[in-house]
């Protein structure tokens, strides 16, 4: 290898090191390339030169030297930060929505951004929560690949045949014109109008359920009164529970508020008696009946009257049931 191949050679090694995120420090590659510090040092010159010069090729990327560790390290202004991918992480293991496969890869993917330090940082802090992960069961071979499928469906509007179970475990298959997907809970949810009916009520499939889904040929065009909200139904919707939309009034005598309000994003507190809060609230489905119900003596539905009873029903359930076991 002549001297311009061994430079050339060592630029682009040097430089995949920094993306690496090694730090790197000039009298160290010295010795590993069996050159002088000065050879080194114009080695960093010529990367940082290229960088500043071709600004509309690699951004804002920059070798920075660190004078407290003695070392340049590459700067990428718009790659996530060492802090925001340690909240990512956090986030997907909570979420337990993918095999302990697919979370160790991305995992393992994302770590790459970081520097070897914070890598080694990373790796610690999640270790004992990566050993202990359990994932939520899948009928599903991959939930990524199934998302991703699902999701190039509803941009092409294509409609789809999915093998679907049940809650109470029975398959079925449903034609479906899918319309969006959303993640609730632990899982991800297909939303879509099924082909043989025209009610045009959207339904919600759990995507870790389907086991396999058929392409048609066959396109859709929605009504424009039919165009899906998916930022809505969040706010509305509680465990993804599909119902009519109505709004709800309740007292709230718990020791907060503000966490009603959190979980409830068009909750709001309309009247206030003492240690009692009255709230209002637009709501999709009866999930909300659950998370309610989960408050006990701490909630009392008020308004409409058939939400009212809904609540008082489910009581008398709950009630029967351990009057039976007596």
């Amino acid at each position: 290898m002549g001297v311009s191949d061994a430079k050339r050679y060592r630029l682009l090694d040097i430089f995949f090191r920094a993306m690496r995120g090694e730090d790197i420090v000039v009298h160290s590659l010295a010795q590993d390339y069996g050159v002088t510090s000065k050879s080194i040092s114009r080695d960093i010159s010529d990367i940082r030169n290229f960088l500043a010069e071709n600004r509309d090729l690699v951004d804002n990327v920059e070798l920075k030297y660190m004078a407290k560790t003695k070392s340049h390290r590459l700067e990428f202004n718009n790659f996530l930060l060492s802090k925001e991918l340690l909240a990512i992480i956090k986030i997907l293991i909570g979420s337990r929505a993918f095999s302990h496969t697919e979370l160790l890869e991305i995992i393992g993917k994302l770590k790459h951004f970081t520097t070897v330090s914070d890598r080694k940082l990373l790796e610690e802090i999640i270790l004992k929560e990566i050993f202990h992960y359990n994932e939520v069961n899948h009928d599903c071979k991959s939930v990524i690949d199934t998302l991703w499928q699902l999701t190039r469906c509803i941009y092409d509007k294509r409609e789809i045949t999915i093998s679907y179970y049940k809650m109470q475990r029975e398959k079925v298959e449903r034609r479906l014109r899918p319309i969006a997907v959303m993640f609730s809970e632990y899982y991800f949810y297909l939303i879509g109008y099924r082909c043989d009916t025209e009610d045009w009520m959207p339904l919600f499939y759990r995507i870790d359920r389907i086991v396999d889904i058929v392409e048609h040929r066959q396109f859709f065009t929605l009504p424009r009164e039919r165009t899906f909200d998916e930022g809505e139904l969040r706010n509305k919707i509680q465990f993804m529970f599909s119902g009519k939309q109505r709004k709800i009034k309740f007292s709230y005598t718990g020791p907060s508020v503000q966490a009603i309000l959190d979980r409830l994003a068009t909750a709001r507190v309309v009247d206030k008696d003492g240690d009692t809060s009255i709230i209002e609230a637009e709501t999709i489905g009866s999930g909300i009946i659950m998370y309610l119900l989960a408050q006990g003596t701490k909630v009392k539905a008020l308004e409409p009257p058939e939400f009212v009873e809904e609540m008082k029903e489910e009581i008398r359930k709950l009630s029967a049931m351990y009057e039976e076991g007596e």
